[in-house]
């Protein structure tokens, strides 16, 4: 018996790729990598690009990923491949795409790619971590007892089981950033490290696991990571003179006013609000506390040129716009109105 064949007119032909890197900062940190492509998937409809579609009863858009960053850590080097069916302009349609996309997924470069390019074969990382309430010298100390050890063994529990890997295997660098400066960050270690993808991969934290087992040094909140770069292994001879130079900044880098006109309210007039007071010891805020003071400095020192901080967060307790019941009525919870329409329905329905 034939297979079948499913009818109508075959996809539209492939006549461009771009390569798109794109960066994961905020909330969006929590979420998964399937969750983030789906946000993008929704944000190319939007947006109106004409992507290219597989054959077969189920097309799904040609967009091709690279290995996505772990849930609950930010990055500013995401990759993904998509196929057009249309040539574009890649500056014009990275603007399109940047403006369809929810908050805190943006789009960072757009450049077209050949039929022969492996854009998106990776073969390391680079990491930025913020240890709150690790001191820098004690930080040194667990990273030179890193270093010093031929293996370093953790485990992890994976879709597969428990499984047991050699963390210091995957580390090709690591380093504990010191800036002159950064007295609000006083109470916590910043490392930098070159991670080889390997498998099973190796995570940050799984090296974090295996620096408190070697060293026994514990932080007082769960650390925050940002990925900063990946690519190829032989391009992280140039991260690390890069790492070497970031040690003798002496000034924090502020956010752009592109990106920093994206996450202010407007005004009356149309024009963006002032920007939000620096946060220093002398003007922090009652409800905030040490660590997110911490971890705010330590987001504005590593924020690269023109770019927002990725790990900006309001903390616990202060108010922001979702305090407000109404941003909770689609999904029924918290708003009275809602309860009662639910009531009602159920009484009918008996």
């Amino acid at each position: 018996m034939a297979r079948p064949v499913p009818s109508g007119p075959p996809p539209a032909p492939i006549v461009q790729r771009l390569s798109i890197r794109y960066a994961k900062r905020g909330r969006m940190r929590f979420a998964s990598h399937r969750d983030v492509a789906r946000a993008i998937e929704r944000g190319v409809r939007k947006a109106g690009v004409p992507v290219a579609y597989s054959a077969g009863f189920s097309p799904h858009p040609r967009i091709s990923y690279s290995g996505g960053a772990p849930t609950g850590t930010a990055s500013e080097a995401e990759y993904l491949e998509i196929s057009l069916t249309r040539r574009c302009e890649p500056a014009d349609l990275g603007r399109r795409l940047d403006v369809a996309l929810p908050d805190g997924i943006d789009v960072v470069e757009v450049v077209e790619v050949d039929g022969k390019s492996a854009a998106l074969q990776h073969d390391a990382s680079e990491w930025e971590v913020i240890w709150p309430g690790v001191a820098a010298d004690a930080a040194a100390r667990a990273v030179q007892a890193f270093l010093a050890s031929s293996s370093l063994e953790v485990e992890r529990l994976t879709s597969k089981g428990m499984r047991r890997f050699d963390a210091r295997a995957a580390v090709v660098s690591l380093n504990v950033l010191r800036r002159a400066g950064t007295e609000p960050a006083a109470g916590c270690a910043i490392l930098r490290m070159i991670v080889r993808q390997m498998t099973p991969a190796v995570r940050p934290d799984d090296i974090l696991a295996a620096l408190r087992q070697s060293s026994a040094v514990e932080p007082t909140a769960p650390a925050l990571v940002t990925r900063l770069w990946q690519g190829p292994l032989s391009g992280a001879a140039e991260v690390k003179t890069g790492m070497n130079l970031a040690t003798e900044a002496t000034e924090p880098v502020r956010p752009g006013p592109t990106q920093a006109a994206r996450s202010q309210p407007a005004d009356q007039a149309g024009q963006p609000a002032p920007p939000r007071p620096e946060l220093r010891p002398g003007n922090r805020p009652e409800h905030m506390t040490d660590n997110a003071m911490c971890l705010l400095a330590g987001s504005a020192e590593s924020a690269p040129a023109g770019q927002a901080r990725a790990n900006e967060q309001l903390p616990r307790g202060a108010r922001s716009r979702l305090d407000d019941t109404r941003a909770r009525e689609p999904y029924g919870r918290d708003c009275p109105d809602a309860r009662n329409r639910a009531t009602e329905s159920t009484v009918r329905s008996r």
